[in-house]
């Protein structure tokens, strides 16, 4: 089993390596990922991912675990699991005001509308309804923002064939209907091996941006799946979601 912080730098290096998000020197992230070992220096780098650091120590705290970078407290953020039920409504409510209230303006109703209220520290909901994206799509600019949101969540997939240096993964982009967020038809995409990372045909793997992060078993697959649609769902049904960020993927700051 991966540990907490090889783990974590397994799904944060992608954004990272295109500066998205976290500290300067990805190669150092990449190092960490592929060499699955574990120093001061790991544990640093994580905790300057600004946008998924505060979500992992709250996480933690809700469950009464010491360490942020536990394998259970990583494991719920990207892919999902029991801990993320354990912050309650009341609790995430909290932290997104704490975070993002002076930064929303007049959108911090939408945030947390009742709409909101199934709203867990899950990376894929801070991509869904955080970000400005889905408010993008519903004021009709639909290529861009819809691409990032592909990419920018993790996603799964099953691996149809591994050449050299790519790997070729049959998965389901989101699709715009004009009103809101879905699954499309299953497609084949070409993706990278992550650091630290082998596949075989027939793996389900988590993909971040074009790197593939983690393999999944049948419990991967199924939270992975549960939290992408409850949050999915609750984001298409919110009257309004939010342009909260004024930066988003393109700034170092925004994961």
């Amino acid at each position: 089993m991966t540990c907490g912080p090889v783990l974590f730098a397994r799904f944060a290096y992608p954004p990272n390596a295109l500066g998205y998000c976290g500290p300067a020197d990805s190669e150092a992230v990449r190092g960490y990922a592929g060499a699955g070992t574990v120093d001061p220096g790991l544990v640093d780098l994580a905790g300057r991912f600004t946008g998924a650091w505060p979500y992992l120590q709250l996480i933690a705290a809700a469950s009464r675990i010491t360490d942020p970078l536990d394998a259970r407290v990583v494991r719920a953020y990207w892919v999902g699991g029991p801990l993320l039920e354990r912050v309650g409504a009341g609790l995430m409510r909290a932290h997104l005001e704490e975070r993002f209230r002076r930064r929303i303006g007049g959108h911090w109703a939408d945030l947390t509308s009742a709409e909101m209220t199934g709203a867990r520290a899950h990376h894929n909901f801070h991509v869904f309804a955080v970000y400005p994206w889905v408010g993008l799509l519903r004021a009709e600019f639909a290529e861009e923002p819809l691409r990032v949101l592909d990419r920018c969540r993790i996603r799964w997939g099953r691996v149809e064939a591994v050449g050299t240096g790519s790997v070729t993964v049959r998965s389901r982009p989101l699709v715009w209907d004009g009103l809101g967020l879905a699954l499309g038809a299953p497609r084949d995409e070409q993706v990278m091996p992550g650091p630290g990372i082998e596949v075989a045909v027939g793996d389900v793997v988590a993909l971040h941006w074009d790197w593939i992060c983690h393999r999944l078993d049948a419990s991967g697959l199924a939270v992975l799946r549960h939290y992408t649609m409850s949050q999915m769902a609750l984001v298409n049904a919110a009257p309004r979601p939010a342009p909260v960020l004024d930066r988003g993927p393109g700034t170092r700051a925004s994961l």
